[in-house]
């Protein structure tokens, strides 16, 4: 207990709350940008750091991360442009809500849930961290590949008109992700001779363009239509109704991305997918998720925000970074003479409760943020589109090429704007292929080290129990439907005789 106070005690100075609460404002800014993500910010803060203390430097990293994938939501639901890759699953009921102007509504449940994931998997931390790393360190690239194919096998009923269309994007996404030189043999695929195909398509230009600029081209036949968005609705927070309703939401997204942030490389993006997925297959009301479904924003923002405590569970206590916020991180802590792992545990263990600390603060603080500038973040949807669009194409740009200062992201990201724009008007989501693209690496890595692992032996995937788990979880969420009906069909007959 004692090093958890004394942690508090590192974080009460006065300079630390200052710097915690820059890291706040700068984090949901550039969250709320799109293509400026918080590993960018984080990385351009790295130099900064050197001149300060490791407690407040690491601390304002931390509150940062925080803060930034909180950020991604509120263009996530004004304009439908995700500022970062865990908001894209809130886009998909929180510009609906903004359409109907609701935007302030969805807005406010966006901060307090992503605020009661954060505490959430802060509190965890606190009472099982030595378990739940113990946990994580048992999954090799045999886990690592089923769990991938889990969450891929998700996104049949992520968005879209249909389950088929879903899961053709996302083998599309799979396709894209293959791009480059496989790491295990050393071979080019799809590279056609490019320089820049080598290393593979980064999935930040594919998504600014699939979301922001597919918008941008769609709301382009609609410069006539003007939506009513003044209304006495547009700055309403979420009611009590409301809370009522997404409660066992929050709950279980907020286990759901404690877990999946906890599993180093998983990161808040595939908790956001798992935390909309199982709001939806949960939920009493599964017509209203794409149309503005407040358990739809509820869900993926609780499960996103969860993960980036999870996430530094491992960065911290094993060295092993979960996401790549952490990564930077982690080469942070280095720089500050630190030996992340079981190390710093054992030798300075107020340190990483300071840092704990910092992300409570951190979450406190956007909370604050999130509800009094929801109505200011609401007003954003009353800029007129001949202003608005030209923006956002902008600040594509920009984001675009700052990622890795390359004029080729920039193709990338017009390429990807026109395919979403054709998938838009073809009724294919977007998203499955932002995650096909996500997941394509990871699932490929794992397979490929795991076939290296096994002698090529398929049949050792089935030694793990782990593995035949998420595989179980894999064909009822594919064949889910199909199971209701026969279990409906058989046992409705028996009751009936």
């Amino acid at each position: 207990m004692e090093p958890v106070i004394q942690g508090i005690l590192l974080m009460l100075d006065p300079f630390n709350i200052m710097l915690i609460f820059g890291g706040v404002i700068i984090g949901v800014t550039v969250g709320a940008l799109p293509g400026l993500s918080s590993p960018m910010a984080v990385a351009l803060l790295l130099p900064f750091s050197i001149t300060l203390d490791p407690v407040p430097a690491i601390g304002m990293m931390a509150a940062l991360y925080c803060a930034g994938t909180f950020g991604g939501s509120i263009t996530a639901i004004l304009i439908n442009a995700p500022g970062a890759p865990p908001a894209a699953a809130t886009a998909l009921d929180g510009y609906p809500m903004a359409k109907r102007g609701e935007a302030g509504r969805a807005l406010g449940m966006a901060a307090i849930s992503s605020v009661m994931g954060g505490v959430f998997s802060l509190i965890v931390f606190l009472v099982a961290a030595p378990a739940l790393a113990q946990l994580a360190l048992q999954f090799r690239p045999p886990e690592y590949f089923a769990l991938t194919v889990f969450a891929l096998s998700m996104l049949a009923s992520i968005s879209g008109k249909s389950s088929i269309r879903n899961l053709i994007a996302g083998a599309v996404g799979v396709l894209i992700g293959t791009a480059g030189i496989h790491l295990t043999t050393g071979v080019e695929r799809f590279t056609f001779g490019t320089y820049e195909l080598t290393e593979g398509i980064e999935f930040v230009p594919v998504l600014i363009g699939l979301f922001a600029i597919g918008e941008l081209l769609t709301q382009s036949q609609k410069v006539a239509v003007v939506y009513e968005r003044i209304t006495s609705i547009v700055v309403k927070l979420p009611s009590r109704e409301d809370f009522r309703k997404v409660r066992w939401t929050i709950l279980r997204s907020s286990f759901i991305g404690t877990f999946i942030g906890i599993l180093p490389a998983e990161g808040a993006t595939v908790a956001a997918i798992m935390g909309y997925n199982e709001a939806k297959r949960w939920s009493k009301n599964k017509e209203e998720f794409g149309h503005g479904a407040i358990e739809g924003i509820a869900g993926p923002e609780a499960a996103n925000n969860a993960a980036t405590g999870g996430a530094m569970v491992p960065t911290l206590a094993l060295g092993i970074p979960g996401s790549g916020t952490t990564a930077i991180i982690l080469a942070a802590l280095i720089m500050h003479g630190f030996r992340p792992g079981p190390y710093l545990m054992q030798e300075t263990p107020h340190f990483i409760y300071a840092i704990f600390t910092a992300m409570l603060f951190a979450n406190f603080m956007f909370l604050g943020i999130g509800l009094a500038g929801a109505k200011l973040f609401s007003r954003i949807t009353l800029i007129p589109k001949q202003i608005l669009w030209p923006a956002v194409f902008v600040f594509s740009m920009i984001g675009s090429y700052s990622f890795a200062a390359s004029i080729f992201d920039i193709w990338v990201m017009l390429m990807s704007g026109i395919v979403g724009f054709l998938m838009l008007r073809h009724g294919f989501g977007p998203a499955p292929l932002v995650m096909g693209l996500i997941l394509g690496k990871l699932v490929e890595e794992s397979l490929s080290q795991s076939m290296i692992m096994f002698d090529n032996n398929w049949f050792r995937f089935f030694e793990s129990p782990i593995v035949n788990l998420f595989f179980a979880m894999t064909i009822l969420s594919l064949f889910w439907p199909q199971f209701a009906r026969l279990w409906a069909l058989f046992f409705g007959k028996k009751e009936s005789t």
